[in-house]
């Protein structure tokens, strides 16, 4: 039997990816080497535009995050520079913090639900393509195995088998430095809280606050109280002595390095939680970028088609928004409805936005680096983020609400991911709980739109709503973002015909 997609990674973007699949009706499989979840400590949480979307599929809640609307975070940092987005009338970033086992869990628990098979202990050797699919090479518990496949997507990290075998460049820039430590310890003795939340070190004047990436003249450090018992201290330098890369990392390395970069002394003992939290170390930064996310029947998200520096927190904002803006492309592929050039549009609005990505995270670690000419340029930075208009941008570039496909309509609105709407005892984001494209007429029926999508009803919901916000009518692809919008006194019946042909395809008969 040929499977519709198969989807190489059940990390969080393979998981997530394979769901959308199964929303839009179609068969995923997804493939892990690893025979149970590691449970290895890596995001710490959610952060940006993609709090939103998981709100759109029912998962806020069962992340941790509290019932209603995602509300924006007060504070976050950029480049060690404290973020004050509580100044905002519009604050755009959101972030929901949750351990990426816990992520992986849920995703996984949701996926079965929908009927996803989830194949682990089966490791991808191999693959051929042709016109009509992929023939994928397995080793498993059996020995080996292959499957036939429509299609084939890496979601198997940055040293993604699929982007390798595939032949897909992988360029970008490495670098032997800052080197970062890690670890999930015990609360420390002497540290003290101050009245603003701040933390003070043993030997150490300069507050820190949590949860925040904080320049000395020395490195950068951050702590992050993640329970009653469990604290997760970070450090980073720049040519500080030798490692051996292969070693682990001991907590008397942290604990020396904490020394360098803040000047306090800890007592370190590991934090007794479950799970693998054991000290990690990262020497240098690896910040790559596919040179293309398709190749034929061949398809790369998340971590497969870019890595970068988890400063700020964007590697799961950009690849679940990477597997969202592919599910319902690719299952339109596979239910034969899909417009021309639908899949390839995937490559179009989602490389930009890992440009993006690559670029500031980039940015803020030549920001956070030791040295007099980063002193000078970080202040200048700092006057700079004194005005609302430039702390608006940047909060923006944090959580990725700054993206704009190009979707051929001159509302403001599109291209934009959704905003938050209340329609009257219902928001928009329980609607867009199925993952289907919606019609939303916001002028209680005064538009008569809905007729207009009737010949789309196989693949469109059409719902009438009381007058909410700046637009008369939203067309909304399962993506969350706006593909056309009219104000409410112009219909734009024609704009709307286009849109749906663009986007969804020739109607029913």
């Amino acid at each position: 039997m040929t499977n519709d997609v198969v989807v190489a990674g059940a990390g969080p973007v393979g998981l997530f990816l394979a769901c959308e699949l199964a929303l839009a009706g179609v068969r995923p499989v997804v493939l892990d080497r690893l025979p149970a979840r590691s449970g290895e400590q890596k995001a710490n949480g959610l952060v940006g535009q993609v709090v939103r979307l998981l709100d759109h599929r029912g998962l806020h809640q069962p992340l941790g995050g509290p019932p209603g609307a995602p509300q924006p975070v007060p504070r976050f940092a950029f480049a060690a520079f404290p973020l004050e987005l509580h100044r905002l009338d519009a604050n755009p970033l959101h972030a929901l913090p949750v351990p990426q086992h816990r992520i992986e869990e849920v995703l996984e628990e949701r996926a079965r639900e929908l009927g996803v098979t989830v194949r682990r202990g089966h490791e991808l050797t191999g693959f051929t393509q042709d016109g009509t699919g992929v023939t994928v090479d397995l080793h498993g518990p059996d020995g080996a195995e292959r499957l036939r496949t429509r299609y084939l997507v890496g979601a198997d990290g940055g040293r993604s088998t699929v982007r390798k075998l595939a032949g897909i460049g992988f360029p970008g820039v490495t670098s032997t430095d800052p080197v970062s430590r890690v670890a999930h310890v015990l609360p420390p003795e002497g540290i003290r809280g101050t009245e603003n939340g701040a933390y003070l070190l043993p030997g150490c004047p300069t507050p820190f606050h949590p949860y925040t990436h904080a320049r000395t003249d020395h490195g950068v450090f951050v702590l992050a109280p993640l329970s009653p018992d469990t604290v997760m201290i970070a450090t980073m330098e720049w040519g500080g002595p030798p490692v051996d890369p292969q070693s682990p990392l001991t907590l008397d390395e942290l604990r020396a390095s904490i020394h360098r970069v803040t000047g306090a002394d800890l007592d370190l003992a590991p934090a007794a939680t479950p799970g693998r939290y054991t000290p990690r170390r990262t020497v240098g930064h690896n910040t790559r970028l596919a040179e293309r996310y398709r190749d034929g029947r061949v398809l790369l998200v998340g971590d497969a088609a870019h890595v970068h520096s988890a400063t700020g927190g964007p590697g799961l904002n950009l690849g679940l928004q990477d597997a969202v803006n592919l599910g319902w492309k690719l299952a339109a592929e596979v239910h034969g409805w899909a417009p021309p050039a639908l899949l390839d549009s995937y490559q179009q609005e989602r490389r930009p936005v890992g440009e993006r990505v690559f670029m500031h995270s980039q940015a803020q670690t030549a920001l956070m680096s030791p040295g007099p000419a980063v002193t000078a340029l970080r202040a200048l930075v700092g006057e700079l983020l004194a005005h609302d208009d430039n702390l608006a941008r940047i909060g923006a570039l944090m959580a990725g609400s700054d993206v704009r496909h190009d979707t051929g309509c001159p509302h403001p609105l599109a291209g934009g991911f959704a905003p938050e709407l209340d329609l009257g005892g219902s928001r928009l984001a329980e609607l867009a709980r199925t993952g289907r494209p919606l019609l939303l007429d916001l002028t209680g029926g005064g538009l008569g739109l809905a007729d207009l999508a009737e010949p789309w009803k196989d693949r469109i919901d059409a719902v009438t709503a009381e007058p909410a916000g700046p637009a008369g009518a939203l067309l909304l692809r399962p993506d969350g973002y706006v593909a056309w919008a009219c104000t409410p006194d112009r219909a734009d019946r024609e704009g709307l015909d286009r849109a749906l042909r663009t986007w969804f395809g020739e109607p029913l008969g």
